[in-house]
């Protein structure tokens, strides 16, 4: 067989379309005339003496008729260029685009256009091979050795075109490595969509449904010329293959760049730098690529970067989310993840988002296992400490912190806010459950408001609760103490010689709950409090100051308790708490799926899917409708569903008596989250250590300021007093 086929030399341009997939009736140019737009009266034939023009200054063409310009034009600012096919040029004038310093003349030079149309004004230099493209007004192409597309390009989407096989679609493999819990990658794919495939596998009507709707709202006709919108500016770049690119557009110096939909516009323009190579894959709106990355079967959400020779395979990245220098390979990553070292490794896991890697942590390694169909599934705030290894299959609870650490075996750790540690000299997992209450406010206090602060997209079509106290967490803490009552009980059972067995875990956690109730909890000592199910393994799984955990879990869940009812108040003039209780007591759902960062109760999760399934979504745009819905009456659900906490914190009563004790508590709460962010902060400062790298404090004050002068401290510290005023106003109001 020849590689390398020989064809008549007339067929440079032509027959782009191949005659199975031509309709009748129609040329090869009728998708590329509605992807343009234009009248026919926009262009017209060359003149006798352009045609002299463009051949005194070193132009050829296989037939200048098939060339058609635009008024003004000006033949001699193209020079030195080769046409085949079907052109079409729009205005050319004596004039130069600028861009970043880069200065060129609008017209063409030292470049081989085929069967193109170019915009108005367009600056094209030096590009070897240019074809069946449509490039918008005002663009600059300079240095580019390879650009063009073909008949049955998909732009990255997991699209079959007619008379495809279907082996020859484009899945992404995201959560683990077989393939089990593959998608169809789309433009326009947001976090949700793809954890609502990839999860309900279980459900065969919804996943041959949600197939249908991508299927059929792609255009599978033969014959799309890539695009390249307004203003865009590519150059230094080697290979451009079946790439359809938006407005305001920069790419520079990339090697290879292909099956791909690039989104980007003036008021969220997105970056490819140099390097970087990229196939198959859908880049959201307002992203930047550089320095020698590569991704492949790929999506990136809006907002989110990819940068210093980060691998990305096989995986869906979430919007306002950063990579680099690492590997990450069949994931799904919801919105605002961090992982910023070359020695970090992800893999076949589904992160909920606001996480973090840190060097040397590698989650997903396979080594306790021959098989490849294991996975992650790590809640909202998932945080790996430097060098920590994690095996398949594991489960975390929300905002779970893990100490440096080699963890050698399985792990389902369904106490949220927790801190992590392999204590390798006994040999046992130890847990700290309200870690970052009790220990790190600073960091969990300014999570909210960092996540929110850096969400810098224009279209959030991915709707995302960045609070770390919500419901999915909320019912995280909610189960959280009930297995520390239950443990604490087995604890003092066994301590005095009792056996667990003969009771309930109704029984055990009411005895745990008087237990850890006791002020002081002289009954806690001496207790060895031993969490269960938490580790695949024999050794103890040891649980630390059950009693400031649990007590840092009430604290939490009255908290966010009093914050949405107080939310409620305000939003409600004539409210008081007798009218908040009858709107509010009823029908809270206790059970919540993060969709891609977007919260929503488990059932009407259940509704979508069944609806789905029966047919009555045509579109994905009628599903994110749907989204958009439930986002618009999520803040009364998350009401309702705090009236329903508040009212568990109370032993299942809450009248206007326990509502005024919770509005008091609440301000010693809120008092005590600004000490404790003074405090977790302060330490940094008042570290000797830290405080010998610099010459003297006056060194030290210069270079990072002081704890005064700390802006989230200040913040803290002026909503503290704001909190305060509205708890007073709703105590009189109620």
């Amino acid at each position: 067989m020849d590689n390398v086929t020989v064809l008549p030399g007339d067929t440079i341009g032509y027959n782009f379309i191949p005659p199975p997939y031509l309709p009748k009736g129609r040329d090869e140019y009728y998708l590329r005339n509605e992807q343009v737009g234009k009248p026919g009266d926009t262009w017209r034939q060359l003149t006798a003496h352009e045609v002299e023009v463009l051949v005194k200054n070193g132009n050829s063409s296989d037939n200048w008729e098939k060339l058609l310009v635009s008024d003004p034009f000006d033949p001699g600012q193209i020079k030195d260029s080769e046409f085949f096919g079907f052109v079409r040029i729009g205005r050319v004038q004596n004039k130069a685009l600028e861009y970043h310093d880069l200065k060129l003349p609008v017209g063409i030079t030292n470049s081989c256009i085929i069967s193109c149309d170019i915009g108005h004004d367009a600056a094209i230099h030096h590009v070897r091979y240019l074809a069946h493209y449509v490039i918008g007004d005002r663009c600059i192409l300079t240095d580019i050795d390879e650009m063009h597309t073909t008949h049955y390009a998909k732009f990255g989407n997991g699209i079959l075109k007619d008379g495809e096989d279907e082996k020859i679609r484009v899945w992404l493999d995201i959560v683990n490595e077989t393939g089990s819990r593959k998608v169809l990658p789309f433009n326009g794919m947001i976090t949700a969509d793809a954890y609502l495939w990839a999860k309900y596998r279980d459900d065969k009507l919804l996943q041959k449904r949600l197939k249908e709707i991508t299927q059929n709202n792609a255009d599978s006709r033969h014959g799309f010329y890539g695009t390249v919108g307004d203003q865009c500016v590519i150059k230094s770049c080697r290979i451009i293959k079946d790439v359809k690119i938006g407005s305001c557009c920069y790419i520079k110096g990339a090697n290879k760049l292909k099956n791909l939909t690039i989104n980007s516009d003036s008021e969220e323009p997105t970056q490819i730098g140099e390097g970087v190579e990229l196939v198959n894959g859908i880049i959201g709106y307002g992203c930047h690529l550089f320095y020698g990355c590569k991704a492949v079967r790929f999506i990136l959400a809006n907002n989110s970067n990819l940068k210093y020779g980060a691998r990305l395979i096989n995986s869906f990245l979430g919007d306002n989310s950063t990579i680099s220098c690492c590997e990450v390979l069949n994931n799904l990553i919801f919105p605002a993840h961090e992982q910023h070292h070359n020695n970090s490794f992800l893999i076949a896991s589904v992160v909920m988002g606001q996480s973090n890697m840190a060097a040397g942590v590698t989650v997903g390694s396979n080594h306790n296992s021959r098989a490849n169909d294991n996975e992650i599934q790590a809640g909202r705030g998932f945080w790996p400490g430097l060098c920590t290894s994690v095996k398949h299959s594991c489960r975390f609870a929300s905002f779970v912190l893990l100490a440096k650490a080699d963890y050698p075996a399985e792990l389902d750790i369904r106490l949220p806010f927790a801190l992590l540690n392999n204590n390798i000299l006994k040999d046992e997992l130890e847990v700290l459950p309200g870690f970052w209450w009790l220990y790190n406010m600073y960091a969990l206090a300014r999570n909210t408001w960092k996540f929110q602060n850096r969400d810098k997209r224009k279209r959030k079509i991915q709707k995302i609760e960045f609070d770390s106290l919500a419901p999915d967490t909320a019912e995280e803490l909610l189960q959280g103490r009930r297995l520390l009552e239950i443990w604490t009980a087995k604890a003092k059972l066994r301590q005095t010689g009792q056996n667990a067995a003969d009771k309930t875990d109704s029984e055990l956690s009411a005895l745990g709950r008087e237990l850890l109730n006791m002020t002081p909890p002289e009954a806690l000592e001496g207790l060895d409090v031993l969490g269960e199910n938490m580790e695949k393994s024999k050794r103890k799984v040891v649980v630390i100051k059950p009693f400031g955990g649990y007590h840092a879990y009430g604290q939490m869940l009255l908290y966010y308790a009093v914050q949405n009812l107080l939310t409620y108040m305000q939003s409600n003039a004539s409210a008081n708490f007798d009218s908040m209780k009858n709107t509010l007591q009823e029908n809270a759902h206790r059970q919540w799926v993060n969709l891609g960062g977007q919260l929503i109760p488990a059932e009407d999760v259940d509704r979508l899917r069944t609806d789905i399934g029966k047919g009555e979504f045509s579109t994905w745009e009628d599903i994110h409708a749907r989204y958009d819905q439930l986002w618009q009456t999520y803040p009364l659900e998350k009401q309702r569903h705090a009236f329903a906490v508040l009212r568990d914190c109370y032993d299942g009563t809450l009248e206007k008596e326990q509502w005024i004790d919770a509005l008091n508590r609440s301000i010693t709460i809120q008092e005590y989250i600004r000490d404790q962010v003074y405090v977790s902060r302060k330490k940094d400062h008042d570290n000797p250590f830290r405080q010998a790298t610099y010459r003297n404090t006056e060194e030290m004050v210069a270079a990072i300021g002081t704890i005064e002068d700390n802006s989230f401290v200040k913040l803290v510290r002026e909503e503290t007093e704001k909190f305060k005023a509205v708890v007073e106003e709703m105590k009189k109001k109620s």
